[in-house]
């Protein structure tokens, strides 16, 4: 591995403590576009249910 692409434990420390903030949507980075990615996914589950929820008949 060349030196560029060396992960050091600063960078993992940095991804680490980093959290989504909603001006992540707009984000520049590769972290922050993920993050709101990831937030997009979880809220969209979260509102849509169990898959195996029971549904009311009428």
């Amino acid at each position: 591995m060349d030196n560029k692409n060396k992960v050091t434990l600063e960078d993992s420390k940095k991804v680490a403590e980093k959290s989504f903030e909603p001006k992540d949507y707009q984000g520049k980075t590769q972290i922050e576009q993920g993050l709101a990615e990831t937030h997009e996914q979880v809220g969209d589950d979260y509102f849509e249910g169990a898959i195996d929820q029971k549904l009311d008949k009428k």
